[in-house]
């Protein structure tokens, strides 16, 4: 081990820091997407449907297996946001 360098400490705040910086706010876009799925596009020669010109009435919905893995993920989310703010708080 080098004197200048703790690579101990140094690969636990690369991985801390992949995982919060990349990894939370991929959950947090997943759970998003979970929400709200893509509406389909119209087939060619079809008029479309949506807010500009119509009520959609082919949306898909989340659906409650959709809505629960979206309300999970925004709970880890909220969590380890929480539990971030606690460690700076209670730091000594």
């Amino acid at each position: 081990m080098n004197s200048w360098i703790n690579l101990d400490a140094l690969w636990r705040i690369v991985v801390v820091g992949l995982l919060t910086g990349a990894g939370l706010p991929a959950l947090f876009a997943l759970a998003l997407r979970l929400l709200n799925p893509p509406v389909p596009s119209a087939p060619a020669g079809e008029p479309a449907t949506g807010p500009a010109t119509g009520p959609a009435t082919d949306r898909p919905t989340a659906g409650p297996a959709g809505y629960a893995l979206a309300g999970l993920l925004l709970a880890v989310v909220l969590a380890s946001i929480g539990w971030g703010i606690s460690v700076i708080v209670n730091h000594r």
